[in-house]
């Protein structure tokens, strides 16, 4: 595909629709959990089984995501979109009917797998449309303000639809998004795809993987609840780990494989990866944290603790346009080595909470500067992840970071889970008051994820190499002679 196959008169207009997708896709990682007590009232679901409302969804996200990347290689990229789009509409439709709760257990998986099968897609259409450099680097700004702000805008609109609607409305605002979104794809987005074969897709590679991340990601998101050293977690866990070595005998050996091993060559493209397991381990779990705070503690009521978190989602878009820009003249590495001890220091702020204290003088400021950290984070860590990438491995490689994102954020939520749950259990054990104990738990997990984005800097630090090192973009058009002459 040259470049004059790529661009496209409405791209505007085609980063709008892409940008607004992503962000429906990781605000319904969020949007539930403020339903969550309606649900179970009005599903009758049992304590242990309502949690599988977002597991289920994050579950065939993350597992799925490795596999969806390769396939829009295969099969093209906005054929992928648009169907992964229209299997995201349909289970929501399925779900806002649902009257029992393995329906809608099953409704939110089928979303997760949409998901996984339209994220790679969309980000992988981005770095197509975009030329490398400034211009791509503005469009990546939008998509990282958009979808970094889907997790805290999750919070609020979720508050604000089941208050005044119906938990069901929280499934119903995806429909007439995505019917547009379907709608305006075969305008906006390019049709075309690279040179790869299906004729010797990997299966067993595939099976490998998916089974391998599905199990991993169900270890970690059910392990508070099963017990971490329970049989069921400690199977799950040690399945997903044998699943994932064979995947790599697998690749090593295949002649098509799934993920050629060739692209971790890419010393940015694994340290990226890693940093991003960092960054969404980090940041993800905050928006669990302030929201189960607001409530237990200071005794919000859902919409009010989902306005709470309306400053994060102000900043970070504030910043974007400016982390892009800076991104351009710097390179990666320094804007998100800032980002990360911003966010480090920010997280050691929030953990200031008290019982006694006020939004204004206690969680204004901090969720501010973690606004600006992730402005500064979000997006270099997808340029790092994608730089250099060639162009018949940009799902690939849009794949991967969207699944190290997913599986950070599964990691970061089960050790902030752990980590709260253990010391309120103390606190309580030493006498203290519900919400005192609870208080305590949050300040340790919220220390937690500070340890957590002050380790990526290090990383950051010590595996991205400085602005002149940077990968410089694939050069497409003298690809394109090179695959004429073969």
């Amino acid at each position: 595909m040259s470049r004059a196959e790529q661009a496209t008169p409405h791209k505007t207009w085609a980063l709008a629709l892409l940008a607004v997708t992503q962000f429906v896709l990781v605000l319904d990682a969020s949007i539930v959990n403020v339903a969550l007590p309606s649900i179970g009232r009005e599903l009758n679901f049992n304590q242990d089984s309502l949690s599988w409302v977002t597991n289920a969804y994050t579950l065939t996200f993350g597992g799925f995501l490795l596999l969806g990347g390769r396939i829009s290689d295969i099969l093209g990229r906005r054929r992928m979109f648009m169907i992964g789009l229209g299997l995201f509409v349909v289970a929501s439709f399925g779900g806002a009917l649902a009257q029992d709760p393995a329906v809608l257990i099953t409704a939110r998986a089928a979303q997760g797998l949409g998901a996984a099968l339209v994220a790679p897609a969309a980000l992988s259409l981005l770095m197509t449309i975009f030329a490398a450099g400034a211009e791509r680097n503005r469009a990546l700004g939008v998509w990282g303000a958009v979808a970094g702000a889907g997790g805290a805008v999750g919070s609020i609109l979720g508050g604000v639809l089941t208050e005044w609607i119906g938990w069901e409305a929280v499934l119903w605002v995806n429909v007439p998004i995505g019917i547009a979104a379907l709608a305006l794809a075969p305008r906006l987005l390019p049709a075309a795809r690279d040179r790869v074969s299906a004729a010797g897709f990997d299966v067993m590679g595939a099976i490998s993987v998916t089974g391998g991340l599905a199990l991993g990601v169900y270890a970690l998101v059910d392990g508070n609840n099963a017990g971490w050293l329970s049989a069921q977690t400690i199977a799950s866990g040690a399945i997903a780990i044998a699943l994932l070595a064979a995947f790599v005998v697998i690749e090593t050996r295949a002649k098509h494989p799934l993920v050629p091993m060739h692209i971790f060559k890419q010393p940015t493209l694994r340290g990226a990866n890693l940093i991003a397991l960092l960054v969404t381990g980090s940041v993800f779990p905050t928006f669990f944290v302030l929201t189960l705070f607001m409530q237990q503690v200071w005794g919000y009521s859902p919409l009010k603790a989902g306005f709470g978190q309306l400053p994060f989602a102000i900043s970070l878009i504030a910043f974007a346009g400016l982390t892009s820009r800076w991104v351009t003249r710097l390179g990666f590495k320094t804007p998100l080595l800032i980002g990360m001890l911003i966010t480090a220091g920010s997280l050691v702020w929030l953990s200031l909470l008290s019982v006694g204290g006020s939004y204004w003088t206690q969680l204004l400021g901090p969720t501010l500067l973690a606004g600006v950290g992730g402005a500064l984070m979000f997006i270099p860590v997808t340029l790092a992840a994608t730089a250099g990438a060639r162009r018949d491995e940009a799902g690939l490689a849009s794949g991967l970071i969207n699944t190290t994102q997913q599986v950070g954020g599964a990691i970061g939520l089960a050790i902030t889970v752990a980590i709260a749950t253990a010391a309120t259990t103390s606190s309580l054990t030493s006498g203290h008051a519900p919400a005192v104990a609870a208080t305590d738990g949050f300040q340790v997990a919220l220390l937690a994820g500070a340890g957590l984005a002050a380790l990526g800097a290090v990383f950051t630090a010590w595996l991205l190499p400085g602005v002149k090192n940077q990968p410089a973009p694939i050069d497409e058009e003298a690809e394109e002679r090179e695959a004429v002459t073969v």
